[in-house]
C-alpha cells in the first residue's frame, strides 16, 4: 500500500470514527402533539431546522388523533415513557400540573419579565409566580369564513359586517329539496366545534353580558344577555326559517370544506386545511358586530411544555428545542403553514401580517378577544352541548335549559376551586 493510499484510508477511518462517536453521543428527545395535518407539516419543518442547527440533538415526533391524545399523554409520562416536550391546550394546564406531567420552564432561560414583555398578554395564564409552565408558538382567534362562489350565486356583494347582515346572507344561501330537507346551509352550527367559544365570549358579551365573574370562577350567563345570546344561536336552526342544522354533514368544518355551507365560524388554524381544497373558493372576515358596532371574540392557544420525563441531557435538549419553537422564526413558519397567529407582537403585528387579506381579520380580532380560563375545558364544553340538545331534542324551554347549564358548570368550577 502506498503511503498516499494509507493516508487516505487512515483519514477515512478517523472520519468514520468521529462520525460514529458523534452519532453515538447524540441526544434523542420525543415531541408529541395531536394529529392535524397542517400542524404536523409545520412541526416537521421546525424539527428539520432545529436539527440542522443542533446536530447533536435528534427530535422524534409522535402524533395521535385528538380524541385519544390526552389519554395517551396521561398514561405514558408517569410510566417514564412518551414525550420530553408535549403540546397541550392552554385550558388543560391545571390538569397537567396537578397530575405532575410537566415541569416549570427554567427561569434563567425563560425569564418571566422577558416573556411578559415580548409575548401577547394572554400567555400570562401560563405563569405561576415567577415561573412559566408552558409557552405557545401561536395563538388563535375566531373569524367568519365565507364561500365566495355561494355568495355570488345568492347575489351578496360583500361579506357581512353585522349579525343582522350575517343572518340575511345565511338565509339567501340556504337551500332545501322538495321535501324541505336542507341540502345547503347558510351557516354551520355545532357547539362541539368552535360555537361554544363564540357563544360564550362572543355573543354573550355582544348582547351586553359577561359570561363569568370572579376571575372565571363564577358563572354569570344565566341572565338576560345570556338568554338573548342563546335565542339568537338556537334561532339559526330552530326558527321559522332555519338556515342551518346541527350535525349537517356530521361536522361544521366538513360542510364548509365540501362547499355545502355558505359561512363557517372557525379559528385561524383552519386556514391550513382549507388552502388548496379543490373547488373551494373562500374568503375570511372579522366576526360580525352588533348593529351598534359592538364586537367580541375568543382567543386561545396550544402551548408546549417540558414533561417530568425529561431529565439530564434530555432535559437540556428539551430546553433548547423549546427556545427554538417559541422563536420569531418558528412563529412565522407556523403562521405560513398552519395559519395560527404568532404569539409575539414582534411577528404578528408586522405590516405584512397585520394587513394580510387572510390573516388580518384574525389578528385584528385579537384586539377585542377574551380568553376563557377553564377549570375543565372538555367538561365545560359538554355543558353547553347538552344545553342546546335539551332545547333541540327534548323541547325544553330555553330559559330552563340555560339555568340548568349554569348550575352544572358552576358545580364544575366549585369542585375544582375547592381543591
Amino acid at each position: 500500500m502506498t503511503s498516499r493510499l494509507k493516508g487516505l484510508v487512515l483519514a477515512g477511518l478517523t472520519s468514520s470514527t468521529a462520525l460514529f462517536a458523534t452519532n453515538a453521543s447524540a441526544v434523542e428527545i420525543e415531541y408529541w402533539q395531536y394529529f392535524f395535518d397542517a400542524r404536523v407539516e409545520a412541526m416537521e419543518i421546525l424539527i428539520e431546522n432545529f436539527e440542522a442547527a443542533n446536530p447533536d440533538i435528534t427530535v422524534t415526533m409522535t402524533h395521535f388523533p385528538y380524541a385519544d391524545y390526552r389519554t395517551k399523554v396521561a398514561a405514558a409520562i408517569p410510566a417514564g415513557e412518551g414525550p420530553d416536550v408535549v403540546q397541550l391546550f392552554y385550558g388543560w394546564l391545571n390538569d397537567y400540573v396537578q397530575a405532575d406531567l410537566i415541569q416549570p420552564l427554567p427561569a434563567d432561560t425563560f425569564a418571566a419579565a422577558d416573556i411578559d414583555e415580548n409575548f401577547f398578554p394572554m400567555v400570562q395564564a401560563m405563569k405561576d409566580g415567577d415561573n412559566y409552565w408552558a409557552l405557545p408558538t401561536a395563538v388563535r382567534s375566531l373569524a367568519l369564513f365565507y364561500n365566495t362562489r355561494l355568495m355570488e350565486e345568492a347575489g351578496i356583494e360583500n361579506p357581512p359586517e353585522t349579525l343582522d347582515e350575517m343572518m340575511a346572507a345565511a338565509a339567501a344561501m340556504t337551500k332545501t329539496d322538495s321535501a324541505g330537507n336542507l341540502t345547503q346551509v347558510g351557516i354551520t352550527a355545532g357547539m362541539t366545534a368552535q360555537d361554544h367559544h363564540w357563544w360564550r365570549e362572543g355573543l354573550i358579551r355582544q348582547f351586553g353580558g359577561e359570561p363569568y365573574t370572579d376571575d372565571y370562577q363564577t358563572v354569570n350567563y344565566n341572565t338576560d344577555a345570556g338568554m338573548q345570546a342563546l335565542e339568537f344561536y338556537t334561532n339559526m336552526f330552530m326558527g321559522d326559517n332555519p338556515v342551518t342544522a346541527i350535525g349537517f354533514m356530521d361536522e361544521p368544518q366538513a360542510a364548509f370544506k365540501a362547499g355545502r355551507a355558505g359561512m363557517h365560524i372557525d379559528g385561524s388554524f383552519r386556514i391550513g386545511s382549507l388552502n388548496g381544497t379543490r373547488g373551494l373558493e373562500w374568503g375570511v372576515t372579522e366576526l360580525p358586530a352588533t348593529s351598534d358596532g359592538t364586537r367580541s371574540n375568543y382567543s386561545s392557544y396550544w402551548v408546549n411544555a417540558i414533561t417530568t420525563k425529561a431529565e439530564g441531557e434530555r432535559y437540556d435538549a428539551s430546553v433548547k428545542f423549546m427556545e427554538y419553537i417559541t422563536s420569531d422564526e418558528a412563529m412565522q413558519i407556523w403562521l405560513d403553514t398552519v395559519g395560527e397567529l404568532p404569539a409575539k407582537p414582534s411577528v404578528g403585528m408586522t405590516e405584512a401580517n397585520a394587513n394580510d387579506e387572510t390573516f388580518g381579520p384574525f389578528i385584528r380580532g385579537l384586539e377585542y378577544a377574551n380568553t376563557t380560563k377553564f377549570a375543565n375545558e372538555s367538561g365545560q364544553r359538554q355543558v353547553l352541548v347538552e344545553m342546546v340538545e335539551r332545547i333541540q331534542l327534548e323541547g325544553m324551554d330555553p330559559a330552563e335549559s340555560l339555568a340548568v347549564a349554569a348550575d352544572a358548570e358552576q358545580a364544575i368550577l366549585d369542585e375544582y376551586y375547592s381543591e
